[in-house]
């Protein structure tokens, strides 16, 4: 009988062991993308799950777990079975080469900042976690107003205007319908909340999601959520919109009463107050660029950093090469000469003005700004179908938005750099 007993005991044992996994992230991943997903999927099961910075392109290792390699060949991700040898020689070579090793310990409450309404472009950071299948929820203007942003540990503004412009799409798309349907929607939604004017509703969204930061909050942007986040901080009690977008003129000293102290990345930026030009600042270099790059020569360097002494930034910029694509967005690029000292630059054109991909610790938070629309659609205009990201597994791109969802899972988000 005891026999017997021993017997189950063993198989019963093999059944729910199950041999660690490495998840290369070099040139040998199939899926890039999808393996993000199967590293949320794995701290969601409380899996222990290490990512090894700097190492074959910041791979993870996931513990011996019942269903990891089934999750693994399911969502068509390149593994390897390691034994605790394989990795004991892993670990040794981390500790004489400039990577390291942190624990992923919590999967991160993910929102994404977006209207019910649909507009007529699609959302990279929506796409990308839709694609590695990682769950996220939707807040919009009440849900930030009332102070829901506290249920979530990272953040992603949808291309947004903050400063109540709405996107200054009003010369080329002011008489289309989806652009008057935003603009009716807006209003309405400010009077619900009340606020006189959208540009007033969206500088207190403005002041709440930096709220956000400073208590904790990781919040990422791209395209126009970035600079017009800065600049609606910054015209805080002045108006910067002319009557077609709010009814009434905007002030003529408005330039001069930026107050650049309320901004979290930038400084000395001239806001542009022609309702016809599609701009918002002098921060963005949209115009230089398209002026003096194109799709095949338009590229960004990637930094790189130590992953022993500068953890945050080495984890933002995980990735299988240091060349990364270009790509336009109504906000493409920062000037250099803009941003502030407390930021650092992850990416940009080197001995340039242009700078793509910024990040900076804020309180006891942190944020993230990523230049351009879409990693895999060079000049994305209003009306062109969503990015199909099947096309695009190994997108250099898009891992940098993947890097920044996971990074709330790792314990160096308690520390300041």
């Amino acid at each position: 009988m005891k026999k017997y007993l021993l017997i189950f005991f063993i198989i019963s044992f093999s059944a729910v062991e199950a041999d660690d996994i490495l998840v290369p992230m070099d040139f040998s991943q199939k899926d890039h993308l999808k393996a993000y997903g199967l590293a949320y999927w794995a701290i969601d099961k409380k899996a222990g799950v290490d990512w090894l910075l700097n190492y074959r392109g910041g791979s993870f290792r996931i513990d011996g777990y019942e269903n990891v390699i089934n999750e693994a060949l399911l969502r068509g991700v390149t593994y390897e079975i390691i034994s605790d040898a394989d990795y004991a020689g892993i670990l040794s070579e981390i500790t004489q080469t400039n990577a390291d090793v942190v624990k992923l310990e919590k999967a991160p409450k993910i929102a994404v900042y977006t209207p019910q309404g649909k507009f007529p472009w699609d959302d990279a950071v929506t796409l990308a976690l839709t694609y590695a299948e990682i769950p996220y929820e939707t807040v919009w203007d009440k849900e930030v107003i009332r102070g829901e942003l506290a249920k979530y540990d990272w953040l992603h503004l949808h291309h947004e205007d903050f400063t109540g412009q709405y996107g200054k799409f009003y010369a080329s798309q002011g008489s289309t319908e989806w652009y008057i349907d935003q603009v009716i929607r807006q209003e309405k939604e400010a009077r619900e909340l009340g606020f006189s004017k959208v540009s007033k509703l969206k500088l207190a969204v403005a002041i709440k999601i930096k709220q956000f930061v400073l208590d904790g909050g990781f919040m990422f942007a791209m395209c126009s959520a970035t600079d017009t986040f800065d600049i609606a901080l910054a015209a805080a009690g002045t108006d910067i919109c002319e009557s077609v977008f709010d009814g009434d003129p905007a002030d003529p000293q408005a330039q001069n009463k930026l107050n650049y102290d309320n901004c979290i990345a930038f400084k000395d930026f001239r806001i542009e107050m022609n309702p016809y030009v599609y701009e918002h600042s002098d921060i963005d270099l949209t115009e230089e660029i398209s002026r003096s790059a194109n799709e095949e020569n338009d590229y960004f360097t990637l930094f790189d950093f130590s992953a022993k002494f500068d953890p945050i930034p080495c984890i933002l910029t995980q990735n299988h090469t240091r060349l990364v694509k270009g790509f336009m967005g109504q906000s493409t690029a920062f000037r250099r000469s803009y941003i502030k000292k407390s930021v650092v630059i992850l990416g940009d054109v080197q001995n340039s003005e242009n700078v793509r991909y910024i990040y900076a610790p804020a309180g006891r938070g942190f944020f993230t700004f990523y230049g351009g629309h879409d990693p895999e659609d060079y000049r994305h205009l209003v009306m062109d179908p969503p990015t199909e990201l099947e096309l695009y597994k190994n997108s250099p791109g898009y891992r940098l938005i993947l890097n920044n969802i996971l990074f709330p899972a790792t314990n160096k988000k308690k520390q300041k750099t």
